[in-house]
């Protein structure tokens, strides 16, 4: 229960401000400085010098206590922090989009766009074009989805933008070294013609819940993470640096474009223990030719959380060790001694180029969606515990949990902290992995259901789910709707809750207005469950004031998921379909694959579906499910009292190999 001490002992307050008795409240919302930058390349080598000298002095000392031969090889980044970076075997304000994404205006990199009157999408390595203007349901071009006479092998194709008739596709190469930008052009026709190709010198970027790439206007936004320890010979080689492919590429190639005048840091000294990141924001314009990119960077631990939002970019640092010494909840802090520094805080980088700012904090987000800017503030759901999002981070985060609410105003420098007033302690349910959003003026929580949990047989009586409005006093208000909560999702200004009880996947409504939040409808789904665990995976269409649809990708109960994720090992989902009047749920049906033997696409590159491979996509009145290679469109039939979404056609787009090529059973 750290947290909730956070919030009771004048421990914390003294850990989060210089003086715990004399903090003035006003003052968070006086203007601060900025973070300071490095003031040249010496400043910022020496710096990394003295950190090195610190851990070597540190593995020394350990190794004498340990009475180890001095012969022993100096210790390696942790196993779970090095492994964290390597990849293993509320909707859009625009009315075209067909993306469920978190900020309004800020489009996420994803498997399927639509341009116009064609659907763009991205899988296995190429790049497919579907026409769908007018009544149209025809493939019209494929292409590699990286640079011709490149070699494909280790790399993955993850992610895809569109702006106007640039289609921007995000990968990352282990044999290239870094995130892999390639662009290519949209005609009319849906032709596409490749352009060019960057490498950004990185290591891996992979969430399991997050999103690499984002898109505003002609600005392409992404997060990548540089990872430095100690024991590295050269850490300058590892600094983010851009090439264009030119049909061949060497390290020598590599330009820097984070020099040390855009890197920022607080007044903390870095600890010995903890291996640094330079958590890197890079925004390129589209417009420009060649590409043009530049990037700021914050050097701190290497635990990471980012969101962005319509201005600015927010990093959220943590340390990756759990409990060490001289923590903020040290009982050393309350016998008067002086308060150990932050093991976290936030950062937040303007789009625009000016400096950031930080302060630091507790605890740590479970993912993007634990955050919303507003009204003058940021608001993030803290837990106790965690090592922030990078591979299945988000899954394992853990212990009690807080809202901090912090106005902008109380960013500076990085030497303040947020303060006691600036977080409220929540209920932390018991259970899996946590699931949070932002819907209108609520938050929302709720936990999946563990195997064997000793609470399963209550689960129709106790709360799996909470909510509370955010910007106001009040208690959060417990919800029990029967099932583990799995994905939380907005319906307009309600929300739903979906998960399993048991074989059955369930979607609770939760109506949300000023008299509080309560349950409202329920749909129960026998034998099935969610066949895809992004953000992407669900949307939602409202059809009338109080009306919508939405729909899900869904398998069989026994299909089994690898790391939590389902990667396509089994095939391609199903879409179920779901109406809502006034929050109650009416069930439409499902569009389903094809079944049939799974046929050699002679795949070269991401021949296994980390993103997944099914979408529910709405174009008008028009219902589509994308599925695989398959592309099927449903029709409503029926009155309103038996409705149902039939097999109108459908279309594969799926590629006939020329050669003999690798067969992959993910498919």
């Amino acid at each position: 229960m750290l947290l909730h001490k956070l919030l009771l002992t004048c421990a914390f307050t003294g850990f989060l401000a210089p003086d715990c008795a004399g903090a003035d409240p006003s003052a968070a919302a006086a203007p601060h400085a900025t973070l300071t930058a490095y003031r040249s390349e010496a400043e910022f080598e020496a710096a990394l010098a003295r950190w090195r000298r610190e851990a070597e002095k540190l593995q020394s000392e350990r190794r004498r206590e340990l009475n180890l031969s001095s012969e022993s090889a100096p210790a390696a980044a942790p196993a779970s922090a090095l492994g964290a970076l390597a990849k293993s075997a509320s909707m859009a304000d625009s009315a075209d989009s067909i993306t469920n994404v978190q900020t309004a205006g800020v489009d996420e990199g994803g498997i399927v766009k639509r341009a116009g009157d064609h659907l763009v999408i991205l899988r296995r390595g190429r790049l497919f074009t579907v026409r769908v203007g007018g009544d149209a349901l025809q493939p019209a071009a494929s292409i590699d989805a990286y640079a011709p006479g490149t070699d494909p092998q280790g790399a993955w194709y993850d992610e895809l933008l569109i702006s106007g008739s640039t289609v921007v596709v995000i990968g990352y190469s282990y044999a290239r070294g870094g995130t892999e930008i390639g662009l290519f052009e949209l005609g009319a026709d849906g032709a596409l013609a490749y352009r060019e190709t960057h490498h950004l010198r990185s290591f891996d970027y992979y969430s399991s819940r997050n999103y690499a790439s984002r898109l505003i206007g002609r600005k392409l936004v992404f997060y990548t993470p540089s990872l430095l320890h100690w024991s590295m010979p050269r850490p300058l080689d590892r600094m983010p640096g851009m090439r264009q492919w030119q049909g061949q590429a060497t390290p020598a190639e590599f330009k820097r474009i984070l020099p040390a005048t855009r890197i920022y840091r607080t007044n903390d000294e870095f600890d010995p223990r903890d291996a640094l990141a330079l958590h890197t924001v890079t925004a390129c314009d589209l417009d420009a030719l060649p590409l043009s990119c530049e990037s700021t960077a914050v050097l701190g631990a290497a635990g990471r959380v980012f969101h962005v939002a319509g201005g600015a970019v927010y990093e959220w640092t943590s340390s990756w060790r759990r409990q060490p010494i001289g923590s903020p909840f040290d009982p050393a802090a309350e016998a008067g001694r002086p308060a150990p520094r932050s093991l976290s805080a936030v950062f937040r980088l303007p789009l625009d180029g000016t400096a950031p700012s930080g302060i630091k904090t507790a605890g740590v987000p479970i993912d993007q969606l634990s955050f919303l800017e507003e009204g003058g503030h940021l608001d993030v759901l803290v837990r106790d515990s965690g090592n922030g999002e990078g591979m299945w981070g988000s899954e394992r985060s853990g212990g009690s949990l807080a809202l901090l609410r912090l106005p902008l105003a109380a960013f500076g420098d990085g030497s303040q902290a947020a303060q006691r007033e600036h977080y409220r302690a929540l209920p932390a349910p018991l259970g899996g992995a946590l699931q949070n959003r932002f819907v209108g003026d609520w938050l929302l929580w709720g936990v999946a259901a563990r195997r064997q949990d000793p609470t399963a047989n209550d689960r129709a009586t106790a709360p799996t789910a909470w909510a509370i409005r955010y910007a106001v006093p009040g208690e959060a208000q417990p919800l029990a709707p029967g099932h583990g909560i799995e994905r939380i999702e907005a319906l307009g200004a309600h929300a739903v809750l979906v998960g399993n009880s048991g074989a059955n996947l369930q979607f609770s409504s939760v109506r949300l207005d000023a008299t509080g939040a309560r349950l409202a409808g329920r749909h129960l789904q026998p034998n099935m469950r969610q066949g895809e665990t992004r953000t992407h995976g669900f949307f939602y269409r409202p059809t009338a004031a109080a009306e919508g649809l939405l729909g899900l990708p869904v398998l069989e109960a026994g299909t089994s998921m690898r790391h939590g994720v389902f990667v396509a090992a089994q095939g391609s989902a199903s879409v179920l379909y779901l109406r809502q009047r006034d929050l109650a749920f009416s069930p439409l049906g499902r569009l389903e694959a094809r079944s049939g033997r799974v046929r050699d696409d002679a795949c070269k590159a991401s021949c296994v579906d980390w993103y997944g491979n099914a979408r529910p996509i709405f174009l008008g009145e028009r219902v589509f499910a994308l599925l695989g290679y398959e592309l099927v469109e449903g029709r409503l039939a029926g009155r309103a009292s038996a409705e149902r979404i039939e097999d109108r056609r459908r279309v594969s787009f799926a590629p006939v190999p020329t050669t003999i090529g690798r067969y992959s059973p993910f498919d």
